[in-house]
C-alpha cells in the first residue's frame, strides 16, 4: 500500500523497468570506450608532445667539421637547438645491438629540436641537404608530428561520440516520456484537475526516469571494465600508467545519466502538460 501511495500515476507499470535500461546500458558502454579513447588518445598526445615529434637526427658527412656544421644548421629556419651528440652517449645507445661500439667509425650526429612543426620543419630536410652536401637527415619527428595531429584528431572524435551518446539517451528518455505520458493520460489529468501540480507530476516520471537510467549506466560501465582492462593490458607498453581504465569517469556515468534523464523528463512533462486543457 505505501508503495502504490507513492506511486499515483503508475509509472512502475506505464514505464518498464526492462528495455530503457538496457538501452541506456548500451549508451554507456558507448560512452565508457568513447571515453578510454579520449583520455589514451591525450596521454599519447602528451608522450609526443616536445619529446620525439620535434626532433630530427642529422648525420654529417665525414668530411665536415662538426663544429661548423652544428652552426650553420643552428641558424636554419625552424630549428629551435642544435645538439652535437657525444660519441660515448651514441656507443651507449648502439650497445645493445652491436655490443662494444670499440674499431667502428661512429659517424657525426647532430640532435634538432624543432621550433614549429609546420611547413619550415617539413622543408628542414632537403634545406639541410642544399646547405650540407652528403648529410643525411632521419626526419622521424616529421612523420611523429603527423601521428600527433591524429591523436588530437582522435581525441576531438571521441568527445564527439560522447555528445552525442549523451544526446540519443535523452531522445531515449523523451521518447519513453511520451510513452508513459501517453499510457497514464486519464490518470494524469484526473490528478491534475484535482489540483496536482506540474512539479508533482513531473517529478515523478522525472524520478522514475532517472532512476532507470542511473541503472542502465551502471550496467553499461560495468560491462565496459572488462574489456577496457583488456585494452589497457595492450596498451600499456604505448600508454604507462595511463592505459588504465578510467574508474572516474565510469563511476560518473550512473549520476550523469541520472541527471540526463531527470532534465529530460522533467522538460517533456512539463510541456506535454502544457497542451491540457
Amino acid at each position: 500500500m505505501a508503495r502504490r501511495r507513492r506511486d499515483l500515476l503508475g509509472l512502475d507499470r506505464a514505464l518498464s523497468d526492462r528495455l530503457l535500461p538496457l538501452l541506456v546500458a548500451a549508451m554507456a558502454l558507448l560512452a565508457a570506450l568513447a571515453m578510454a579513447a579520449a583520455l589514451g588518445a591525450a596521454a599519447l598526445a602528451a608522450r609526443w608532445q616536445g619529446g620525439a615529434a620535434a626532433a630530427l637526427i642529422v648525420e654529417l658527412p665525414p668530411a665536415a667539421d662538426p663544429a661548423a656544421a652544428r652552426a650553420l644548421i643552428a641558424s636554419l629556419p625552424g630549428v629551435a637547438e642544435a645538439t652535437l651528440l657525444d660519441r660515448a652517449r651514441l656507443a651507449a645507445l648502439l650497445s645493445p645491438w652491436i655490443g662494444s661500439a670499440e674499431g667502428f667509425a661512429l659517424p657525426a650526429l647532430l640532435e634538432l629540436r624543432l621550433a614549429t612543426a609546420g611547413p619550415e620543419a617539413e622543408a628542414l630536410p632537403a634545406l639541410i641537404a642544399a646547405r650540407l652536401p652528403g648529410a643525411r637527415v632521419e626526419a622521424h619527428g616529421l612523420l611523429v608530428a603527423r601521428l600527433l595531429a591524429l591523436a588530437e584528431g582522435l581525441g576531438a572524435l571521441s568527445a564527439l561520440v560522447l555528445l552525442l551518446v549523451a544526446a540519443v539517451a535523452a531522445a531515449m528518455v523523451a521518447v519513453a516520456t511520451r510513452a508513459g505520458l501517453a499510457a497514464r493520460r486519464e490518470t494524469i489529468a484526473i490528478l491534475h484537475g484535482l489540483g496536482a501540480t506540474d512539479s508533482v507530476i513531473a517529478g515523478g516520471f522525472a524520478a522514475r526516469l532517472a532512476w532507470l537510467a542511473a541503472l542502465g549506466a551502471a550496467l553499461g560501465a560495468g560491462a565496459a571494465v572488462p574489456l577496457l582492462l583488456l585494452f589497457g593490458r595492450l596498451a600499456a607498453p604505448l600508454l604507462g600508467p595511463a592505459a588504465a581504465p578510467p574508474w572516474i569517469g565510469l563511476s560518473v556515468l550512473p549520476p550523469l545519466a541520472a541527471l540526463v534523464a531527470w532534465v529530460t523528463a522533467q522538460l517533456t512533462v512539463r510541456l506535454w502538460l502544457r497542451q491540457l486543457p
